[in-house]
């Protein structure tokens, strides 16, 4: 079975490839454990996804024969990843048991780092999932971490899921964390990141003691394009660049034929350092793209064309419900942007382009139609420009995802150890 490292996994399970078919036991006898393996991985995989599978069914799935497929299930039923869920009784004979996993076999637990409110306190909103995807419980509190330990709050907030679902300790096996910041995963430091407390050395594995468990962090942006590939705009695609635009920072991720990259360090797609060289009276001012594009740049270049709001989004949302009055502003905006978009299309050449983030959300056609335009008024580069096609919390549901992966390919793992 063919492991990939937590750095460079990306959150979809390849149910229907990699393990879509079981190996025919016609082999040397030494081979017989890596068969067994398999054999196993396959059936639970389909048993994962779509599950509620008779024997017979996944006969046909795995091409494994009857004794082998018994067998098969009686391992899985016995190691509490599979279950019976039923029986098909509209056959002849005697009717036949319906098996799928066992979605209580091992729990997920995501948690997103972010600033949300008026005041812009860095808040977190975490949810569980079992092994089916299934969110078992949600929850979201404001944490003032200027005087509150990173740790305590996460663990908190994790220990706030066990209560309301009343699951065992142990029944979370994975937590996995979005922060809008770089995790280097071989110095397990998350860099760029402004909440306080959590660039600190040694905080993941702090949180990892704590709660007794695996856990992951990823850049929030990366999770919110895990999301999109599997529920949005980026579904089926070869590849594609998602650009957040938040109501604060910047961000990019990159999806290159399903892989996303992240980096020597996992900086990669931190898009709002880029720098720019702006002229000013006095020569060239050093900038980056954070300046021209970041959610203040964009509250203050929408008070230049009359459009009061309070926040980044709520100025582009009044900007797009009447496009034509606006068009000016729009037009300056998507120019500031394609100048992000123009280095990303150069350097990687993706087919297409999802705009998300606050901003991106708010601006709806208006700004992409924008968008487009901008890119091709000022330059040759071609990408398809799209809207995100997901409108709840792009970020946690791409960390959702990233964590069931990862519980089920730990069981698969366990399997092989068995």
């Amino acid at each position: 079975m063919c492991r990939l490292d937590t750095a460079d996994r990306y959150a979809y399970f390849p149910s229907h490839t990699t393990h879509a078919q079981g190996v025919s036991l016609s082999r040397p006898a030494g081979s017989s454990k890596l068969l067994r393996v398999m054999n196993e991985s396959a059936a639970f995989a389909h048993l994962l996804d779509p599950g509620n599978l008779t024997r017979a069914d996944l006969r046909r799935l795995t091409a494994l024969s009857t004794p082998t497929i018994s067998e098969v299930l009686r391992r899985l039923t016995g190691a509490g990843l599979v279950s019976v869920v039923g029986f098909n009784s509209g056959r002849p004979g005697p009717n036949a048991e319906i098996y799928s996993a066992n979605p209580d076999a091992a729990w997920t637990a995501a948690v997103s780092v972010r600033d949300i409110g008026a005041s812009h306190a860095p808040s977190l909103v975490a949810s569980v999932s079992d092994l089916t995807g299934t969110v078992r419980a949600h929850v979201e509190r404001s944490v003032d971490f200027l005087h509150a330990d990173p740790v305590d709050a996460i663990a908190g907030v994790v220990a706030d899921l066990r209560s309301r679902t009343g699951a065992p300790a142990g029944r979370i096996r994975q937590v996995q964390i979005g922060v809008a910041g770089s995790y280097d995963p071989r110095s397990g430091v998350i860099h760029h990141v402004e909440v306080p407390g959590l660039g600190r050395t040694g905080l993941v594995p702090e949180i990892a003691e704590r709660l007794g468990t695996r856990v992951d962090v990823d850049n929030d942006v990366n999770l919110a394009a895990v999301a999109e590939r599997r529920h949005g705009a980026g579904r089926g695609a070869d590849g594609f660049a998602l650009l957040w635009l938040g109501a604060d920072g910047l961000g990019l991720a990159i999806d290159i034929g399903g892989t996303l990259m992240r980096g020597a360090r996992g900086g990669a797609g931190e898009i709002g350092y880029m720098p720019l060289w702006t002229p000013d009276p006095a020569g060239h001012a050093k900038t980056a793209l954070q300046d021209v594009v970041g959610g203040p740049a964009v509250l203050s270049l929408a008070g230049e064309h009359g459009i009061r709001a309070a926040t980044p989004p709520e100025a582009v949302a009044a900007a797009a419900t009447d496009p034509a009055r606006h068009s000016v502003f729009f037009a300056q905006l998507a120019d500031r942007v394609s100048i992000g978009l123009a280095a990303v299309i150069a350097v990687l050449d993706p087919t297409m382009v999802v705009l998300a983030g606050e901003v991106g959300q708010a601006g709806g056609k208006p700004l992409r139609d924008a968008v487009a335009a901008a890119l091709a008024r000022n330059t040759t580069l071609q990408a398809a420009i799209e809207l995100t096609a997901l409108t709840d919390d792009a970020v946690l549901q791409g960390a959702q995802v990233t964590g069931v992966t990862t519980i089920r390919e730990s069981l698969l793992d366990q399997i092989s150890d068995a």
